[in-house]
């Protein structure tokens, strides 16, 4: 069964069960507060829902839903040391179903299982994967000093087994018999996000891939080897979430407890395909085929295939590559690709690029297609920072060889071969170890923190506001102009586009934002287009103070991460908040009615007098009205 069938069969079960399915979030977090744990991406299928897991109401289209599901795109790089065996990967998807105060244990367990083993043919909504039961084994908490052993879902299991006629299911595997349910320390089967709010038990299911077992029931201690191994392999979890915790510990149970249920698609594509490890899937072995072709070694090729598509999904959605924060994952991402196929030297085939994104864009052509309406950016983007790793390599390799001369590196060291030539810190690890020499990790990322820090600090005063005289009205006019150049660029670009600063004289606007490559001469002509049409339009200029949360529910663009009050100016150009054509976050001056940028006799009209780059990933234009 191929991966887009397993997602439409996921689906279309959990929508005949009454779940409204929702598109997948971006993999970059929201800065709404309480949405994302302050993490940089979406790492978990449940992460971008966090605020409904914890009591939010989650509303559309007037209605209160409480049944959701949906596939979510998760990145992870915690683990990235563990790329290439048989089950990690830094880009991953999670299928998901969500109760919130709705139904509990017994549906989410019994749907559980009725999905992994149910029929392969039968109406849409009932099919499920055909997963031989007596493969199956599970864990549920074993109880500790906060919380007692989870037996309402260990027997809920066991009637599930029971009925299923499938053996071992009456063995208490807790006093050495075999069975089918094994009992977890909080450690593997208990969920909480920091000391205070809902948290809970899980069950998680597992599954015999090389049918080691033969379909009997097992030890615990047979059961630990296997995992360890990965002869049974995690293809689901159900989180029960029906505690309240306040300072780490638990002060009672929820009233309205909800259920965080996923699994993921990589692990089953390989459970359902036959094979023993994700990168013989359909979701991979395409694009291992292109870099089968330049990688040495096998773990080499499936580290580059990850790596590649981690970074064009990223690049998709708006990610480039920096030296801090999400452009800094991304840069480690293809520099680290890039790294393994060619140990080290400059003899990385450039060419390989669009073929790679291209064996992406084929993959999820259906289920995500933006990956190839933006393949020339993201080739463009993997294609200059790869270039740019390899001047780091031709300068960076023999202060590196300089360094190795001694019997550590230190932090500081490490810091400048990474800041100063580019060289990512794994592979000065790598080298370094080649040669017996250690690298003072912990003084680097002393180091980079730091670095962090003072760039922070300069980019709150590099964008504060950008603007000139604003007693002037030229630069009010700009300012007011700026606005709809930014939403123009959003409606011609893509949601990619970032503000990366501003700056306005009475003479221009200035605009710097995030895109990739250069803009056509039709993209150009049509972001003028849009702006002069509405100036034409006549629009009004409104201004509303509101709350913070509020302001940020409206949608309307602000800078992620800058730090403002607990009141907001949101200014929007349009007869009403909710219909606007742009609104922002702003602190002004703006004119009343777009027909003033038009200037006094109404014949002025915006063009853009000129369009560069003035860093990697970084567009900017200058504007005028005349």
């Amino acid at each position: 069964m191929n991966s887009s069938e397993i997602r439409s069969r996921f689906l279309a079960f959990f929508a005949k069960r009454g779940h409204t399915v929702i598109q997948s979030a971006s993999l970059v977090t929201s800065d709404e507060k309480g949405l994302t744990n302050a993490t940089l991406f979406n790492s978990a299928g449940m992460q971008p829902l966090i605020p409904y897991l914890l009591g939010k109401p989650y509303e559309k289209d007037g209605k209160t839903l409480t049944r959701l599901a949906n596939v979510q795109k998760c990145l992870r790089t915690v683990d990235i040391d563990e790329v290439g065996d048989k089950t990690h990967a830094t880009f991953f998807e999670m299928l998901g179903n969500w109760s919130l105060g709705d139904y509990f244990k017994r549906e989410a367990i019994e749907w559980s299982y009725e999905f992994l083993t149910g029929p392969l043919e039968g109406p849409v909504g009932d099919r499920g994967l055909g997963l031989d039961p007596s493969r199956l084994y599970v864990t549920v908490f074993a109880g500790d000093e906060n919380s007692p052993r989870d037996e309402e879902a260990a027997n809920i299991w066991k009637e599930i087994f029971k009925k299923n006629n499938v053996a071992g299911w009456e063995g208490d595997t807790s006093k050495g018999q075999p069975g089918r349910i094994f009992y977890m320390p909080a450690e593997n089967n208990w969920w909480q996000a920091g000391d205070n709010g809902p948290c809970g038990p899980d069950s998680e299911m597992f599954y015999d891939i090389p049918h080691r077992f033969k379909g009997q029931p097992i030890t615990h201690e047979q059961y630990i080897q296997a995992d360890e191994v990965r002869n049974v392999i995690e293809v689901w979890n159900d989180v029960f979430m029906q505690y309240e915790k306040k300072d780490g510990k638990i002060t009672g149970k929820l009233t309205k407890p909800s259920i965080d249920t996923g699994a993921g698609l990589e692990r089953l594509c390989m459970t359902l395909q036959g094979v023993d490890n994700i990168y013989e899937t359909d979701l991979f072995k395409p694009i291992i085929e292109i870099t089968k072709k330049l990688a040495p070694t096998l773990k080499a090729q499936r580290i580059l295939a990850d790596h590649m598509r981690s970074a064009a999904f990223l690049i998709s959605d708006g990610v480039i590559p920096s030296n801090t924060d999400r452009g800094y994952i991304l840069r480690r991402l293809i520099r680290r690709a890039a790294a393994g196929a060619n140990n080290g030297k400059n003899e990385f085939d450039l060419t390989i690029v669009p073929k790679v994104v291209a064996a992406i864009g084929q993959v999820f052509k259906t289920t995500y297609p933006a990956i190839i309406d933006k393949a020339e950016s993201i080739v463009a983007t993997i294609g200059q920072e790869i270039e740019k790793f390899q001047k780091a390599l031709a300068d960076g390799l023999p202060n590196l060889e300089k360094a190795t001369r001694e019997k550590t590196i230190s932090g500081a060291e490490a810091f400048k071969l990474f800041s100063s030539y580019g060289l990512p810190i794994d592979l000065i690890v790598d080298l370094s170890k080649e040669k017996g020499v250690s690298v003072d990790l912990k003084g680097f990322e002393e180091e980079f923190t730091k670095h962090q820090e003072l760039s922070r600090s300069g980019a709150e005063q590099k964008f504060k506001g950008g603007l000139a005289d604003t007693n002037d009205p030229m630069v009010v006019r700009y300012h007011t102009t700026t606005h709809l150049l930014h939403q123009a660029l959003h409606e011609v670009l893509g949601e990619g586009v970032g503000q990366k600063g501003s700056n306005i004289t009475p003479e221009r606007l200035r605009f710097d934002f995030s895109y990739n490559v250069k803009m056509t001469d039709e993209q150009k002509k049509k972001v003028e287009e849009i702006v002069n049409q509405k100036i034409k339009e006549a629009l009004p200029v409104n201004k509303v103070l509101m709350p913070l949360a509020e302001a940020e529910k409206t949608g309307a663009r602000h800078f992620f991460g800058e730090k403002y009050g607990n009141e907001v100016s949101v200014y929007f150009i349009g007869e009403s908040l909710e219909k606007a054509f742009s609104k922002e976050f702003c602190g002004g001056p703006h004119v009343a009615n777009t027909k003033e940028l038009a200037g006094p006799e109404g014949k002025w009209t915006f063009k853009i007098a000129k369009e560069e780059a003035v860093a990697q990933g970084i567009r900017r234009i200058k504007a005028v009205l005349e």
